[in-house]
């Protein structure tokens, strides 16, 4: 089969290869192009008449050399022109169906240009719209995430939003809009994550106090624990709660106050770190942190109280806001050691030092009103576990100490108001007689709270009995030892301050036993009756004995380690002073009778008429005197009796001497001065009955004296050997003075024995008149 013709080729080649085509398949094979071909679409009848022509031509020539072959050809030509004519009239037919066929495809081809554009415009505004939905699916896919509370997501979605889809649809207007709209939805998606924040903040904040009262719960467990462990093992007794020792002791405790089931209590920081994550991606980290801050100071003045009652006998409102503020600063420490350069420790300390200072401010505020010192107790107590909860979470609570200083200052003030009206009322109400024993457990009770040594021992006594001080002693023994009791709980815990608490105790001690029990006793030694003032005078030493005893008690329980030398007490000195007045309110009793017993001595200095029997007042005077040693003075130490009876009978001597030498009695004669002999021998015989020779010596002048007043040879006392002698206790003057009035008395009474007028006189003098 012959080649494709091309459409270049001659149009004599062409119907050349058309000629030699072997089969009609060929031929229109051949024929199609040539037909499509524009060039020869007019000159192709024409082509195919002039190569007929020459065919036939050649045909005739061909024939001319052969006839019968040239009619078979010519035969055989005119079939073949017949059916060239029909081929021609069906190549003009296939040539017009071809032209249409042309047209239509043509049409058709045009048609399909368009319809592929179309499409293709459509493909595009397919992707594109596609794209655009992605966009738009993605965006509103952000804010679906905002819906669901998922930021991190949100803010993921919009970067990849911003750096991926927005470029592939960068050349629409829905991409310009959108990008826009990007600081928008990251101001939106911001402004989500704070309201989160603030309200995981407005969540952290109600459970603060709740946090709080978990964290002192548990201070009071490990501090349970540290006593425990102090009780068993006398080395941890020195380590304190928070020390070293304690915390190593407790390294296995796996307590977490901030995740605890058992307190069902769970601190998510959750919505924390995604608010930071988020602002640290957008950017505004420096941003977050201050806005973090002014929130948290908000909070931290949201915490106080505009004030606080501390009348409550639970200490609700000062333990709720106590544990608030520990809660809140405990959150602190907890987001300072979970984050990395978020919350500075210098803010965090400002947040804790106002927190402190307000808290000092609102109880100093209401500490006047405060009157019971079992309630400052509590509330002391309440701030001491406060500071050690604190001091664990590694805050400083320097500023605490001047607050419990105030406070012992306070309690120490209390304390001593209600020990000054507990100890008037006992000093008050005392019946100032011996305490009565009834048994031997009473008895027991009253020597262990009172600092007292008995005489005998417990199995010797027999009961019922009496000790020597009244009720009070005792009494006051046990408030003395309570006060101490007291004044030292408040140094347990967190009080350092152990200078000032034994200075304050021994400052307050000395005023409670000096004003309300000494100076009170003092001033009831106006009594005029001597057993209430021996009484006194005996409960005076006792509380003496007591003040030694506690002076030494107060050096051992010293609390200050710096603290030297002994502890001294004013009260000590003020009982031994108050003593002494006692005793000299007792001789001053004691003398006053005696004073009114010689006061109604009758002497008749002029008497003429012996007399051997002791006079009334002498008589009176001795029963006294073995009287109130034996009754009233019985309780006092033998020393104080020794030194009463010592002065009662020199004032007595002095008493008898100075009725002799009274002015009113110009003479004395014979006879009275053998009356005052019998008094004194009467009184001399008394005082040697009690075997104390001491006691005689206060008699001695007296003797002498009255023995001077008897004697014939008075010139003896002028003679200064011999007045050493006999009347070496003899005052010169006194000597003198009564010598010369017996001799005027003996004078007298040698001229007239019995003189009334005499008589009357000495009488007269006795009472006040002077008739010589």
């Amino acid at each position: 089969m012959p080649g494709a013709v091309e459409p270049g080729e001659d149009l004599w080649s062409a119907i050349r290869q058309i000629s030699q085509s072997t089969s009609d398949s060929d031929y229109i094979e051949q024929l199609v192009p040539v037909m499509k071909d524009a060039r020869y679409a007019g000159s192709l009848t024409q082509a195919l008449t002039q190569y007929s022509n020459e065919r036939e031509r050649e045909i005739e020539r061909i024939c001319n050399a052969n006839h019968q072959e040239f009619i078979t050809s010519v035969n055989s030509l005119l079939q073949v022109r017949e059916g060239t004519v029909d081929m021609t009239t069906q190549i003009l037919e296939l040539n017009e169906s071809i032209q249409e066929s042309i047209e239509k495809l043509a049409e058709q081809k045009k048609s399909l240009v368009d319809c592929r554009s179309v499409r293709q415009n459509i493909d595009e505004a397919d992707k594109a719209l596609n794209a655009c939905l992605d966009v738009l699916r993605l965006a509103n896919q952000i804010h679906d995430l905002l819906m669901k509370k998922e930021h991190y997501a949100a803010l993921r979605a919009l970067d990849e939003l911003q750096t991926i889809h927005l470029k592939e649809v960068g050349r629409y207007k829905i991409a310009e809009m959108i990008e826009k709209s990007v600081p928008a939805t990251q101001k939106l998606i911001g402004e989500a994550v704070m309201d989160d924040l603030n309200t995981w903040l407005f969540r952290i904040r109600e459970s603060s106090q709740f946090l709080g009262e978990v964290a002192f719960y548990y201070t009071d467990v490990r501090r349970s624990r540290n006593n425990a462990r102090a009780e068993s093992d006398e080395r941890f007794a020195k380590f304190k709660l928070n020390s070293a020792m304690e915390l190593v002791a407790d390294e296995t405790d796996e307590f977490d106050v901030l995740n605890n089931e058992e307190a069902e209590i769970n601190i998510e920081f959750g919505p924390l770190f995604e608010a930071m994550h988020i602002h640290q991606t957008l950017g505004k980290s420096d941003y977050f942190r201050t806005q973090y801050a002014v929130t948290r100071r908000s909070q931290k003045d949201l915490l106080i109280p505009p004030k606080v009652n501390l009348l409550d006998e639970e200490c609700g409102d000062l333990s709720s806001m106590l544990e608030s503020i520990a809660g809140f600063a405990i959150i602190e420490k907890a987001t300072m050691s979970k984050t990395d350069n978020f919350r500075q420790q210098v803010d965090v300390d400002e947040l804790w030092d106002s927190l402190c200072q307000s808290a000092i401010t609102l109880i100093t505020n209401a500490l006047p009103t405060v009157v019971n010192d079992d309630l400052l107790l509590k509330i002391k107590s309440r701030v001491a576990l406060f500071m050690l909860t604190m001091e664990k979470w590694g805050y400083a609570v320097s500023t605490m100490n001047n607050l419990l200083l105030t406070l012992f200052h306070k309690y120490s003030e209390l304390l001593k108001q209600r020990f000054s009206d507990d100890f008037l009322e006992i000093v008050t109400t005392d019946d100032y007689m011996p305490m009565p024993i009834n048994s031997v457990e009473e008895y027991d009770k009253v020597v262990t709270v009172s600092w007292y040594t008995p005489e005998k021992h417990r199995e010797e006594l027999t009961f019922p009995c009496v000790l020597p001080f009244s009720q009070m002693y005792p009494l006051c023994c046990i408030d003395i030892r309570n006060f101490l009791n007291q004044i030292y709980l408040f140094s347990d815990d967190y009080f350092q301050r152990s200078t000032v608490i034994d200075e304050t105790l021994c400052s307050s001690l000395d005023d409670l036993l000096c004003e309300q029990v000494c100076q009170s006793l003092v001033d009831r030694l106006s009594s005029q009756y001597p057993g209430q003032i021996v009484q006194i005078l005996t409960n005076l030493e006792h509380f003496e004995t007591a003040c030694s005893e506690l002076e030494n008690l107060l050096f051992d329980a010293r609390s200050s380690p710096t603290a030297t030398g002994p502890v001294v007490l004013q009260a000590t000195e003020r009982f031994r002073t108050a003593k002494k007045t006692a005793e000299n309110r007792i001789f001053e009793l004691v003398n006053s009778k005696i004073d009114d017993l010689i006061e109604t001595a009758e002497y008749e200095w002029m008497s003429t008429r012996p007399i051997k029997e002791p006079s009334n007042y002498m008589r009176e005077l001795a029963r006294y005197l073995s009287d109130i040693m034996n009754s009233v003075l019985l309780a006092l130490p033998k020393e104080i009796k020794g030194l009463i009876y010592f002065d009662a009978l020199s004032h007595a001597a002095a008493a008898i001497l100075d009725l002799t030498l009274d002015d009113s009695v110009k003479r004395i004669t014979p006879a009275a001065v053998q009356a005052l002999q019998t008094d004194v021998s009467f009184l001399s015989s008394f005082v040697e009955s009690l075997n104390n020779p001491i006691l005689m010596e206060n008699l001695d002048e007296l003797i002498q004296t009255v023995t001077l007043m008897g004697t014939d040879n008075s010139d003896e006392f002028f003679d200064v050997a011999q007045r050493n002698r006999k009347y070496g206790k003899v005052d010169n003057m006194k000597g003198a003075i009564l010598v010369q009035k017996v001799a005027d008395g003996a004078a007298v009474a040698a001229q007239s024995p019995t003189k009334p007028q005499e008589r009357f006189g000495t009488l007269g003098s006795r009472f006040g008149f002077n008739r010589s």
